[in-house]
């Protein structure tokens, strides 16, 4: 028999027709289709409720789930105040960090009214690894404070109290006696500072390298001879308008010093007598012998001669100085880079000189040199090749317009200081 298209030969009920084929495309999606739904998830449907639930989003990166040290090392880039006011607020954990030993070894506290003894302590109470700090025009620390600093701190190497006008010789004795490491000590402008105080620093601390004694007006000689004599490994030494201190000094520092590299005696009671011993010093680089009120042009030019490694010469404030001495500073200093002469004896053809026989100046300042005039200015700048720049400061005869055009020309020039003005030149920046 002949069934109907709905039954089979047996009368049960038609199986389903067979799915129609599908092309490769379709094929492949139902394919991955069965995949999703392996792992948990599948394409969405018309229907919400035929889907599965997505999965959650990512967790929020959290900086502190990097490793303190690079916390620590990020930290390391702000400053004192950044991390004390700001970070360190933030939570528990980044205080703590901010209070790791490294960044309280070496405490830049200056011009802070909110430094006292009692935060000195506690700071030297904290971190007993300080090695460095600057407590200048803090005018809230006392002696005392010192004491305990130094106390707490005897690995310190730098101490720096600039204006310090309150503190005396008790502070610098106990650095001096607790420090025995030390290898700075820059207390320029203490009033109460005296020989007593040198003396300890000059018999207890044998490894100080830089030393800064600027307008202490108590000091003398008997004081500096000692730390002369001391302190052997003496690499710079800077004093200004000390008064007291004289050719013997100098004689001494030049003597039992021989690795001081800069040198300045700016203003103190020194002569040519003094200063020419300083030819002795092979390594020294920096000399700043502003208004050296008897220098003259002989000892200048031997120790240029001598000090072979000499790269800055300052003699500004000294009328003496002449032509003549400029011309063999320009000869004879093969590594002379920066030359002051602000208020010198000078005209033009030191300029000139200059450009035509030095091949290392960099630096040149005749500010205040009324003989110098567009010649002078021109001609350095046309004849030298090393030149950066040049201060022209109240040099008035020098015309402006000269002066810029003669440095437009020149390239090399980076900047023309003239008058009361600046100019920079050609996309250089003055510094």
């Amino acid at each position: 028999g002949g069934g109907t298209a709905g039954q089979s030969g047996e009368g049960q009920p038609a199986s389903p027709p067979p799915p129609a084929p599908q092309d490769e495309k379709e094929q492949g999606r139902e394919e991955e289709k069965e995949r999703g739904s392996e792992a948990g998830c599948e394409d969405p449907l018309e229907h919400p409720g035929d889907s599965c639930r997505e999965l959650p989003p990512p967790p929020t990166p959290d900086i502190n789930q990097l490793p303190p040290s690079i916390l620590l090392k990020i930290f390391s880039n702000l400053s004192l105040n950044e991390r004390c006011l700001s970070v360190s607020l933030v939570c528990k954990y980044w205080r703590d960090l901010c209070l790791d030993f490294q960044f309280w070894k070496q405490l830049d506290l200056s011009s802070r009214q909110q430094v006292t003894d009692e935060l000195l302590e506690k700071i030297a109470s904290r971190s007993q690894n300080i090695t460095e700090i600057n407590i200048s025009d803090c005018r809230n620390v006392s002696d005392t404070g010192v004491c305990i600093l130094a106390i707490k701190c005897p690995g310190l190497l730098r101490y720096t109290a600039y204006r310090c006008k309150q503190l005396s010789d008790t502070s610098i004795i106990a650095v001096a006696s607790q420090c025995p490491h030390l290898q700075k000590v820059h207390v320029g402008n203490q009033d109460r500072l005296t020989d007593e105080g040198l003396k300890q620093l000059g018999s207890k601390c044998r490894e100080l390298k830089d030393i800064h004694f600027g307008q202490c007006y108590k000091i003398s000689d008997e004081g500096m001879i000692i730390i002369a004599k001391g302190c052997l490994k003496l690499q710079r030494i800077y004093m200004q308008e000390n008064k007291l201190v004289t050719d013997q000094s100098v004689k001494a520092f030049a003597e039992h010093c021989p690795e001081l590299q800069y040198v300045g005696f700016m203003g103190c009671s020194v002569t040519s007598k003094g200063v020419i011993h300083l030819t002795n010093l092979r390594n020294l680089s920096s000399l700043d012998l502003r208004h050296i009120t008897e220098l003259d042009n002989e000892t200048v030019m031997e120790i240029v001669r001598r000090c072979k490694n000499l790269n800055s010469l300052n003699l500004c404030l000294n009328w003496i100085i002449n032509d003549r001495c400029v011309e063999v500073i320009a000869r004879e200093g093969r590594n002379l880079k920066e030359l002051y002469l602000v208020s010198c004896k000078i005209t033009d053809y030191a300029l000139i000189a200059i450009g035509r026989y030095s091949m290392t100046i960099e630096t040149v300042d005749v500010g205040w040199c009324k003989e110098i005039t567009d010649r002078g200015a021109t001609q350095i700048a046309q004849r030298s090749k090393s030149l950066r720049y040049l201060g022209l400061m109240r040099c008035d005869q020098p015309s402006s317009t000269k002066c810029l055009a003669c440095g437009a020309h020149h390239k090399h020039l980076s900047g023309l200081w003239i008058s009361d003005w600046i100019h920079p030149m050609e996309k250089q920046v003055l510094v």
